[in-house]
């Protein structure tokens, strides 16, 4: 395994420190306020206590926590607690009163993203929350044209194609670059919407699920509202893994998870429609209110997992206590644990800019001259079957399909010691 002494001596240092002592099973107290999350995403025994509210197997290191967010163990308790309610007390709870124990759970998630109550609906993730805002928007003509980038997520994708066909719209499909910078970035928005007036609704991704790639997407909202475009924007894998408010963001339209990074049950997400925006997102199709309603019209999922929403203030909970700045800043150390060993491989493109501005935690590689699938598939199966380490292949991105590293909280950095000596010997054989 051929790691440099930087990496294995910290890798050492957390395993020795480890055995030591083994960490508290009690929750831990939150990281002291006084110090900036930078320093603290480095405090490998703070880390240990929090990595320990966490049971996952012991079977591979996990480096794919980009499909959901494993519950910590205070949350996994509290949602069996809140099943263990519902199933017992079953109608006479939910007719009576499970909404008023979910409007202050509305209400705290409103605050923590600097919102109105009534500018967000709970959905059963991003992808419903999104697939409504785009096939319920209005203000699309047989004149006009939707935009997407080939680092979108397929069903928005497609969501948006059908979007276009019902108003006979155009379809235009550009593509990210790569490598990208901050102001290529923008420069690509910039031609394409200059160079595309019949555009009227663009989608953009916060952080791409395909590379990890953080777009700056106040800068790209405020350029397309001076075309008279709108944006839907696309934040499954961003709130929770980095730390903003939807003002940071400026969109009047975006879908969110809280099943990712946030924490909570598999379940659970945001639909966000900014006050006075809502009639151009059509009411839900069992909905018949009078007026244009709000943003709670445009969502009709039937019955959910109560316990899945009950639970959601216990995983904000978790979430506050370990800091959301502190959480953000340690998933991209570990990130650039790896990164930074493997970055000035000639055999390897980091698909991921070193700008803290354009990733967070998610980032993906593809060793060059390998960007099929299948190249991909057997690049992660080797890499799980081999060495113990499980990642996941991402296909889309205009240059080719991908590996895709997702790390996390329970990660440590002796599990990226093991992904880099993986990767070192993967990048030998292929």
């Amino acid at each position: 395994m051929n790691v440099t002494r930087r990496l294995v001596m910290k890798g050492a240092a957390a395993a020795a420190a480890s055995f030591a002592a083994a960490p508290s099973q009690a929750a831990p107290a939150p990281a002291p306020a006084q110090r900036l999350p930078g320093d603290i995403a480095r405090d490998e025994a703070y880390w240990r206590h929090i990595a320990a509210q966490y049971d996952v197997t012991g079977d591979v290191v996990n480096f794919e926590n980009g499909y959901w967010g494993v519950m910590a163990r205070p949350v996994m308790e509290a949602f069996f607690r809140h099943t263990e309610k519902v199933n017992r007390d079953n109608s006479w709870y939910a007719r009576r009163s499970y909404y008023a124990d979910l409007q202050p759970v509305q209400q705290r998630l409103a605050n923590m993203l600097g919102a109105n109550d009534d500018e967000i609906v709970f959905t059963r993730g991003a992808t419903e929350a999104l697939l409504a805002l785009v096939g319920g928007y209005r203000s699309l003509t047989s004149d006009d044209a939707v935009m997407y980038s080939d680092l979108d997520y397929d069903s928005i994708q497609t969501a948006m194609e059908t979007r276009a066909e019902q108003a006979g719209a155009a379809v235009i499909r550009i593509e990210m670059p790569e490598p990208a910078t901050h102001e290529s970035i923008l420069e690509t928005y910039r031609q394409a919407l200059a160079g595309n007036p019949s555009v009227r609704l663009l989608l953009l991704t916060h952080i791409s699920h395909r590379t990890g790639l953080k777009i700056p997407v106040r800068e790209i909202v405020e350029l397309a509202r001076g075309f008279g475009v709108d944006c839907i924007v696309d934040a499954a894998h961003s709130w929770g893994q980095t730390d903003f408010r939807i003002d940071d963001l400026g969109a009047d339209f975006i879908g969110f998870n809280l099943h990712k990074w946030i924490g909570n049950p598999i379940g659970a997400g945001l639909l966000y429609i900014r006050r006075g925006r809502e009639a151009d997102i059509s009411p839900n199709i069992s909905e018949r209110p009078d007026g244009t309603g709000k943003a709670f019209h445009r969502i009709h999922t039937g019955t959910t997992n109560f316990a899945t929403f009950l639970t959601i203030n216990d995983a904000l909970d978790f979430h506050d206590l370990v800091g959301a700045a502190n959480k953000a800043a340690r998933i991209a150390h570990l990130r650039d644990l790896w990164v930074n060993d493997l970055r000035d491989d000639p055999r390897l493109d980091i698909l991921t800019p070193e700008d803290q501005r354009l990733h967070a935690g998610i980032t993906s590689f593809r060793i060059r001259g390998r960007g099929s699938v299948t190249e991909n598939k057997a690049i992660v199966e080797k890499l799980a079957t081999a060495h113990g380490v499980f990642t996941t292949h991402r296909a889309g991105p205009a240059n080719g399909a991908c590996v895709r590293i997702t790390p996390t909280l329970y990660n440590t950095p002796a599990h990226c010691v093991q992904l880099v000596g993986a990767l070192r010997s993967v990048l030998d054989e292929f």
